[in-house]
């Protein structure tokens, strides 16, 4: 349960990445989707150190290596958290 809210989150965080902070998107998420303490906190923790891996990892790889543009290793979506500077967004409904 905490693996798909923590899945959720990243995925809520990337989709809303023009419009608020990461941290303002994860405490967003946490509020609307009713999760009670302590599992909130877990999965807020769980999102951040997520965020920071990736963001580790995209500082270490070479500047003139190309993007990656599949998830990671772990089914995960590859987090956008800067691509929609200077573009339009494009609104996908399930």
């Amino acid at each position: 349960m905490v693996r798909a809210h923590v899945d959720n989150a990243l995925m809520f965080v990337d989709t809303l990445a023009e419009e608020m902070s990461f941290d303002r998107a994860i405490d967003t998420y946490v509020r609307v989707m009713g999760i009670p303490e302590p599992l909130a906190s877990t999965v807020a923790t769980r999102a951040l150190v997520a965020l920071g891996q990736d963001l580790v990892a995209a500082r270490r790889r070479p500047r003139d290596s190309e993007p990656v543009t599949g998830g990671d290793e772990e089914g995960r979506p590859r987090l956008r958290l800067n691509d929609g500077d200077g573009r339009q967004r494009t609104v996908k409904r399930a």
